[in-house]
């Protein structure tokens, strides 16, 4: 599994006009699924999210996770994260899962954020999702777990 994980002020996703999801301060996580990942590397992946240290503490520096300031995590499924675009003008999407193994995966990781207490929030799978957010920092990581 990929996230690109950023550290927000808040954000939404928005589908239809319709918003899907929204959240305060926290992580907008951006989750592409492999062939081999499996729903122990999603709840990995969620493990690493809720204790990620990115927070500022009192010295500033980035000691806090998720699970330490009460911030919310909104997930949102992003297939173009195990795009290809090393060769010609097309990006290739073969490295990332088809749909019907993605999203439970997806949605694994976002049980699991659950399950360790994190408040999340998710777009809409498989849809034209529009999101919005406010980057604090900015701090933008890419976690790959194998």
């Amino acid at each position: 599994m990929r996230a690109v994980v950023q550290r927000v002020e808040r954000a939404k996703v928005t589908v239809d006009g319709e918003v899907t999801g929204e959240i305060g301060p926290g992580l907008c996580v951006f989750v592409g699924v492999t062939h081999s990942d499996t729903a122990d590397v999603a709840v990995a992946l969620a493990s690493k999210l809720a204790t990620l240290r990115i927070f500022g503490g009192d010295d500033g520096r980035m000691d806090l996770s998720l699970l330490d300031t009460g911030g919310s995590a909104l997930v949102v499924s992003q297939f173009t994260l195990y795009g290809d675009a090393r060769k010609g003008r097309r990006p290739s999407f073969v490295a990332a899962a088809p749909g019907a193994t993605a999203e439970p995966l997806v949605q694994a990781v976002v049980d699991a954020l659950g399950d360790l207490g994190v408040a999340t929030a998710t777009g809409r799978f498989g849809a034209h999702m529009a999101v919005e957010l406010t980057n604090d920092g900015p701090v933008t990581l890419v976690v790959d777990l194998p």
